[in-house]
Order: C-alpha cells, then sequence, then structure tokens
C-alpha cells in the first residue's frame, strides 16, 4: 500500500486549475500510476497500470499558502482466473477484480516568482488511499491505509 501511495504522490501527472480572483480554485488531471503484485489471503488479483484522472480543490488565502484536498480514481482492472495464486481447480476459476482510488489533504508553500501566470510549489500532507479486490460472483476485501504525501509541481 505504501508503494501505491508514494507512486500516486510522485506521479502527479498534467494538471489543470482555475483560480476565481484568488482565494479558491478547482482542477482537474491526469495521473499515469502502477501497482503490482496485488495478493490478497494468497489469490493474485489484476495489476493497474492505467492512466487515470484525478479532481481537486483548494483555498489560497494568502500568496504564499494554500490548502488542497484531491481525489484520484487509480482505475480499475478485470481479468478472467485460471491458475491464478497456484490453485488451478474449476473452483478457483472465475473473474477477478481490482480497483483503487485516493483521497489526499495537502499544505501548499508557494515561492515568490515574478512570473504573473506561473507558481512553484511544494506540498504536504496526508493521503488515504482504498484498494478494493473482488472475486466476481464471490467474496470482496477493502484495504485502507493512510501516509504522509509530498509532491513539488510548477
Amino acid at each position: 500500500m505504501r508503494k501505491l501511495v508514494l507512486l500516486m504522490v510522485l506521479t502527479l501527472g498534467a494538471t489543470v486549475a482555475q483560480a476565481e480572483n484568488g482565494s479558491f480554485y478547482l482542477g482537474a488531471g491526469v495521473t499515469s500510476n502502477k501497482l503490482n503484485d496485488i495478493v490478497v489471503e494468497g489469490t493474485a488479483f489484476p495489476d493497474l497500470n492505467k492512466t487515470s484522472w484525478k479532481v481537486f480543490a483548494g483555498f489560497r488565502p494568502i500568496s504564499a499558502f494554500a490548502v488542497e484536498a484531491d481525489y484520484l480514481d487509480l482505475g480499475s482492472a478485470t481479468v478472467e482466473g485460471a491458475c491464478v495464486g497456484g490453485c488451478c481447480m474449476e473452483a478457483c476459476r472465475g473473474l477477478y477484480q481490482s480497483d483503487a482510488q485516493v483521497f489526499a489533504a495537502y499544505a501548499l508553500g508557494f515561492l515568490p516568482i515574478p512570473v504573473p501566470s506561473l507558481d512553484l510549489y511544494g506540498k504536504a500532507g496526508l493521503a488515504r488511499s482504498q484498494l478494493n479486490t473482488k472475486i466476481i460472483y464471490g467474496s470482496g476485501t477493502s484495504s485502507r491505509g493512510a501516509e504522509f504525501a509530498w509532491g513539488v509541481g510548477v
């Protein structure tokens, strides 16, 4: 799960934000993420290697500081299982699904630069991830975790 959050933070992707003369802003972006080796109770689930999306909203009360909340959909994948997790019996075959999301909250600091439409920033906060795994027509699990998250950007 740590790799998921770290990878999510390091691959912030391209984003577009719209500020409204100061304080509040909204945005959307595209991320590239990879989550491998998803194994729950000895059963292998499909890897997530996707280009996905995110949305965010922030409040910037002064030019050097902001707070931001993000939602990232890391995608989903479904595979037909055959010999999944070392089990090749008919009872082990089926459709296996993985999907993941991340909610994050950050504090942002901006460097003062003399270019009007450009910001250099760093951010630090907390990211809460959720990984859902499911055997279609069978059982499912949900794993959650929270980690320190950070990033830099332009």
